[in-house]
């Protein structure tokens, strides 16, 4: 599998706050890595800094060999996919318009979207299964529903990596469960999915590697196995052992 993006023993913060030190990260093509951290640990900190928003207060970030910085803002959208948590829609959007703004990074300064790109969103729409929401307006459906189409979105940039901001949160049991399905086929698909979960049994059925933000560190990225174990889970969430195990049935 090829290497996408990879973090050289980076510094992570901003405004002069040093969250996470000496990070190593590497996300290989067709995997779904896991980050899991208590809440003020740092990881949307380190997604904004993997994504290019904020700079690596030191180190560097390569996407496909190559230092973050010297990637315009338009390129790294070609690479990486962004879907954020799903939020309550305030701008009445048809679902195929929401997943058009996708191909903004595809299309020039001047131009407006051709064939190919309404090509690209159907083909994108049709993956996701939300064919029939098509011409619904993104406040008419579910939340389930519109986290479908922020995954389109992003498909639609065509990128090889997607970043997913805790996908599951405020989904009911059902979608949560189609969603872990939806991410377990991107990565089937030869798509690198890189995502935070509050949600650790949701880590053990999705993740093909796992790292945990732990007191300004980052541990691993290793084996499922060998880091979600109750004794490390327990210290990280501050739990007892014991609770953990009632709760993931270990």
């Amino acid at each position: 599998m090829s290497l996408i993006l990879e973090a050289h023993s980076i510094d992570v913060g901003y405004r002069g706050r040093t969250l996470l030190t000496n990070v190593h990260l590497s996300i290989r093509q067709a995997e779904v890595l896991v980050l899991l951290g208590p809440n003020g640990s740092g990881k949307t900190t380190l997604f904004r800094t993997l994504m290019g928003l904020l700079a690596p207060v030191t180190g560097t970030v390569y996407l496909s060999g190559k230092p973050l910085v010297e990637w315009s803002r338009n390129e790294i959208a070609r690479h990486i996919g962004y879907v954020p948590q799903s939020q309550q829609a305030t701008l009445a959007y048809s679902i195929f318009d929401l997943v058009l703004m996708g191909r903004a990074s595809r299309i020039g300064l001047f131009d407006t979207p051709n064939s190919h790109d309404r090509d690209v969103v159907w083909s994108c729409i049709e993956r996701m299964g939300i064919t029939h929401l098509a011409s619904r307006r993104q406040t008419e459906v579910s939340g389930g529903e519109r986290q479908l189409a922020l995954i389109a979105r992003a498909l639609a940039q065509e990128p090889a990596m997607l970043v997913m901001d805790e996908p599951t949160a405020s989904l009911d049991f059902g979608n949560q469960i189609r969603m872990l399905a939806c991410i377990r086929a991107l990565r089937d698909q030869g798509i690198a999915v890189l995502m935070t979960t509050h949600q650790p049994e949701h880590a053990l059925r999705v993740a093909d590697r796992l790292a945990l933000l732990r007191s300004g560190h980052v541990e691993g990225p290793g084996p499922v196995a060998e880091l979600a174990t109750p004794s490390s889970l327990a210290s990280l969430y501050g739990v007892a052992k014991e609770d953990i195990q009632t709760a993931l049935q270990l």
